[in-house]
């Protein structure tokens, strides 16, 4: 078994502390490197998301960050420059256009 179909089997869960410091549950929905640049970037979904009508539309919201591993840990930098977030943007569409060609 590839390591590649481990990760469709048992997802990533991360925990990112909110703005109260409350730690809320992540799934890692992809990990790519933007062509031409060093940086890791990983989009993620909430999990344990209240179902109301006001959650859904949140569901499917996806974000994305920059991060660095040092070791076991893993260092979260969110996305401010719109420039850097209009390359990520387009690099997660892309690669999303590949996996829907690709089934």
């Amino acid at each position: 078994m590839t390591k590649d179909n481990m990760q469709f089997e048992e997802p990533e869960i991360i925990y990112i502390p909110d703005e109260d410091g409350n730690e809320e549950e992540f799934e890692v929905v992809m990990k790519f490197e933007v062509d031409g640049s060093d940086q890791k970037y990983m989009m993620v979904v909430p999990l344990n998301v209240e179902s109301s009508e006001e959650d859904d539309e949140d569901s499917d919201e996806v974000y994305a960050f920059r991060y660095e591993e040092d070791g076991d840990d893993l260092k979260l930098y969110t996305i401010e420059d719109e420039e850097e977030w209009n390359m990520v943007e387009e690099t997660f569409n892309t690669l999303l256009a590949e996996i829907d060609d690709n089934d």
